[in-house]
């Protein structure tokens, strides 16, 4: 199977891939093979974050890829500990020494962490002015966070990356972003595998001639 890599243009310009790889729970060697196999079958953005304390075999599996730096998509985030304006600088500094790049595609605020929102923005923006990540935005952010972002932020974030499928359908989020023209991106799409005996999912998939594929 070849993934077939759709793009969309965030609102500074910057394309992203529409499907990625997250690299959640993943840690070692597997971690490394799993990344290598999906870049090998065409998948092209790969998502990482501090917190998953595996940046370090995002970034080798990347260089052993046989790809060009410009050929993949690459996203991290600051982790919640390391919010507020000197330390995120520094985080970001720590994700691209293991990451083994010079920058990022995406850099995001994990979480909305109280009394280290404001700054912790502010740093993005700084790491967007330098060049060093090519977009930023926030993840986990409902409507009141981003309202609040925008009574101090001089750019709109580009993505907004969420927990978003059919069975957590946040219809007023996702309008505010088309509004605001930031890109509603979903984490757990596929609600962990949780779902794939629902019979309304089973229905559509018979009605449109697709089949769950399962290695032996």
């Amino acid at each position: 199977m070849i993934i077939s890599q759709t793009k969309t243009v965030l609102n500074n310009g910057v394309e992203m891939p529409l499907i990625g790889l997250g690299a959640y729970d993943m840690h070692g060697k597997e971690a490394e093979q799993a990344i290598l196999d999906a870049l090998q079958i065409g998948y092209r953005l790969i998502d990482t974050a501090s917190m998953y304390h595996n940046e370090t075999e995002v970034g080798n599996a990347i260089r052993n890829s046989g790809l060009t730096r410009k050929d993949i998509f690459i996203t991290t985030k600051v982790n919640n500990l390391d919010q507020g304006y000197d330390a995120t600088l520094r985080a970001f500094d720590i994700s691209a020494a293991k990451l083994k790049t010079d920058f990022v595609d995406l850099y995001l605020v994990h979480w909305p962490i109280r009394g280290k929102r404001k700054e912790t923005w502010k740093a993005l923006e700084h790491i967007y002015a330098s060049g060093r990540a090519r977009a930023i935005g926030v993840a986990n952010y409902l409507i009141p966070f981003l309202e609040e972002l925008k009574t101090y932020a001089t750019l709109e974030p580009m993505v907004n990356q969420v927990e978003f499928s059919p069975y957590l359908f946040l219809k007023d989020l996702l309008d505010y972003c088309n509004k605001h023209k930031i890109h509603l991106q979903a984490y757990s799409p596929l609600v962990r595998g949780k779902k794939f005996s629902d019979a309304r999912l089973l229905q559509l998939a018979k009605k449109y001639k697709k089949q769950q594929h399962r290695s032996s």
